[in-house]
């Protein structure tokens, strides 16, 4: 198999009919209250040239981790699968290992929790996280961090105390585009950035800029993420059909090659296929 040229690190799928998502009840996301399938993954990867994917969990639910991998392994496109467990149970280890003994368990490439929910600023640092964290790490498994920019403190206390897992922060911890307030976001992501288990993706941004956005509008928070991680801890995801509520699948990945556009050909290469096949060890599975 040759390596893939493009690999879209962050995407999502629903079946509302399989499995309701009360979150979609909001009038604000009525344009993407509907299914999104392997077929329409497909139907927009292929206009983009990305041939590999990471299809990323949406709800703190098992099955629904089961699911997807299931889906993954009857597709040639999903090469891995972020899903959930309970990282609070004790039982992390099990969970995992019954995930990876069903179909398509050798496509579970990663662990994430919905840290932006938690009204706890310190959720991350709860002695029983952490434990699900280490258990995480001896799976083989990366851990996705979606947090808010004042849950990055937290974050970094988790990455140093874990400091042998793979940590890659999504959206860039959606930083406030929408209003050019940076700090103390940026400040934070550098700290984070300075741990060398700890990588980022360049995803979800359109939402948090808004629906009349350019990639002018993208370039601040872009350009600190090349600062802080450079071209070789950065992956570029979609966020689709998340990210249909402010731009098409083609617009968001042509956003990120005009950002990008200053790097060198390796550099590029790192930012949309290699980063997310080291992170995710897609290349091994």
């Amino acid at each position: 198999m040759t390596a893939p040229r493009r690999i879209d690190a962050h995407h999502h799928l629903w079946d509302l009919s399989a499995r309701p998502q009360d979150w979609l009840d909001a009038p604000e996301v009525e344009r993407i209250r509907r299914d999104f399938g392997p077929a329409d993954l497909r139907a927009v990867t292929e206009l983009a040239g990305v041939d590999a994917t990471v299809l990323v969990q949406v709800l703190p639910d098992v099955e629904e981790t089961a699911e997807f991998l299931a889906l993954a392994k009857d597709s040639d496109l999903i090469a891995g699968v972020v899903g959930w467990v309970d990282l609070t149970a004790p039982d992390v280890a099990e969970q995992l290992d019954r995930l990876r003994s069903g179909p398509g368990g050798d496509r579970l490439v990663g662990v994430r929790h919905l840290v932006q929910s938690e009204p706890d600023p310190d959720w991350l640092m709860r002695p029983a996280v952490l434990a699900g964290l280490r258990a995480v790490r001896d799976a083989g498994l990366a851990y996705d961090v979606l947090t808010r920019p004042h849950q990055l403190p937290a974050a970094l206390v988790a990455v140093r105390s874990v400091p042998d897992l793979r940590f890659a922060v999504d959206h860039l911890s959606k930083p406030d585009i929408a209003h050019r307030e940076y700090q103390p976001w940026a400040t934070h992501l550098a700290a984070l950035a300075a741990e060398p288990n700890v990588t980022a993706k360049v995803s979800g941004l359109v939402t948090e800029a808004g629906p009349q956005w350019t990639a002018e509008d993208l370039r601040p928070v872009v350009d600190v993420a090349l600062e802080v991680f450079g071209p070789g801890r950065l992956m570029v995801g979609s966020d689709w059909p998340v990210c249909l509520l402010a731009a098409s699948y083609e617009d968001v990945l042509g956003a990120a090659e005009e950002l990008t556009a200053g790097l060198s050909a390796d550099e590029r290469a790192e930012v949309f296929a290699g980063t997310a096949a080291r992170v995710y060890r897609l290349g091994e599975r």
